[in-house]
């Protein structure tokens, strides 16, 4: 068995650079079809033109590296493969992407970074084993950021979870009469709408439902809607709301034992699935997604809820978008209930903050 040579990747080479950008935007492509499975995009290159490129397009179907392949056919021999996540060495619905990788002859591939699943990993030994150069950690920030959710996921047996809300610039989220509509402005709702279609799910909580009568879907920005959740532990839900359409996106409500039975009847009925847990928490909620496959949750829910995941640890990623506004009201609801704490030393910090102007809006974005 040959050792092959290991490749340092060098982070000034404009071309392998450009090569992982382009897996990445491939792979992005389907970001909200392909859960449990990660994003990811392959381009194959022939003395720097690309003869072949594909990306994973939802679980089930080949991945990014075999639609690649099979657009270069012959050219693929001596060629480099780029590819954002580590080809696969495992059995699962498809076979390893390392082996369909050594028999085309591919001379080279540059990968952005490792698989933190250990089910499919040891594709870059197999590569190296069979001679083949492997470079891995081009681009590796911008690889790890398109797949957050996918990591976060087999690392914490979780789904990642983005906390999202609108508020104005005194840190309202509703006038004091509980009216909503809207805080923020139509550049910042197209970006929620967007973020809905690129998540597997979305939750809010019972007082959502009463007061806003939301849709939750994308609005057809996107080319999908998320899975609609309620948490409501009593099931003190209007029997009609948007929310109880299912013709247009499906819904999930999570309930306690012993609820409202005339209630869950009467959503039954309408094509709403309901499930019911001893004790509904968001940590109950996030295990119960987890094993439905699902990598990403947003949570668009009022501030108790929304202490709650915190405090749960069920939020990673914060989405605050912040109008210019100033409605004031000592009794308006704000974006967050109490978390208990009592000193400013005690406060949850964001790290790695952006923000962007969105509209007349701005957008923070950081992570807990």
């Amino acid at each position: 068995m040959t050792q092959s040579k290991i490749h340092s990747p060098s982070a000034d080479d404009p071309i392998e650079a450009a090569m992982m950008v382009r897996c990445c935007e491939l792979a992005a492509q389907a970001a909200g079809h392909t859960a449990p499975n990660p994003l990811v995009g392959a381009v194959i290159a022939q003395a720097g033109q690309i003869v072949g490129e594909g990306y994973h397009p939802r679980a089930g179907e080949p991945h990014a590296e075999i639609f690649a392949l099979r657009a270069a056919g012959s050219r693929a021999s001596g060629a480099t493969l780029y590819v954002n996540l580590e080809p696969c060495n495992h059995y699962g619905q498809t076979p390893p992407c390392s082996e369909a990788v050594i028999r085309a002859g591919v001379r080279r591939v540059v990968i952005g970074m490792a698989d933190p699943n250990p089910k499919a990993s040891g594709g870059i030994e197999k590569l190296r084993a069979a001679g083949i150069e492997v470079s891995v950690g081009i681009e590796g920030d911008r690889c790890r950021q398109l797949n957050e959710a996918f990591i976060h996921r087999v690392t914490h047996h979780r789904p990642f979870g983005i906390l999202k809300y609108a508020m104005t610039l005194d840190g309202k989220i509703a006038t004091t009469t509980g009216h909503s509509a809207w805080v923020s402005g139509p550049e910042s709702r197209q970006q929620v709408h967007r973020l809905r279609s690129q998540c597997d799910a979305v939750i809010v909580g019972g007082n959502t439902v009463r007061q806003d009568n939301p849709n939750l879907t994308s609005h057809g920005v996107g080319d999908r809607n998320p899975l609609r959740i309620v948490m409501s532990r009593q099931l003190n839900l209007p029997t009609t709301a948007n929310l109880w359409n299912t013709a247009i996106a499906p819904t999930l409500v999570m309930t306690q034992t012993g609820a409202d039975p005339s209630v869950l009847a009467a959503l039954q009925e309408q094509g709403v699935e309901v499930v019911s847990f001893e004790a509904l928490t968001p940590t109950v909620a996030m295990t119960a997604l987890y094993q439905r496959g699902l990598l990403s949750v947003l949570w668009e829910c009022g501030g108790t809820l929304a202490a709650e995941a915190i405090a749960a640890g069920t939020v990673q990623k914060v989405w605050a978008f912040i109008a210019p506004k100033l409605i004031g009201g000592t009794t308006a609801p704000s974006p967050l209930g109490d978390l208990g704490l009592r000193h400013m030393n005690e406060a949850r910090l964001l790290n790695r903050v952006q923000m962007t102007a969105v509209g007349e809006d701005f957008l923070l974005q950081g992570y807990l």
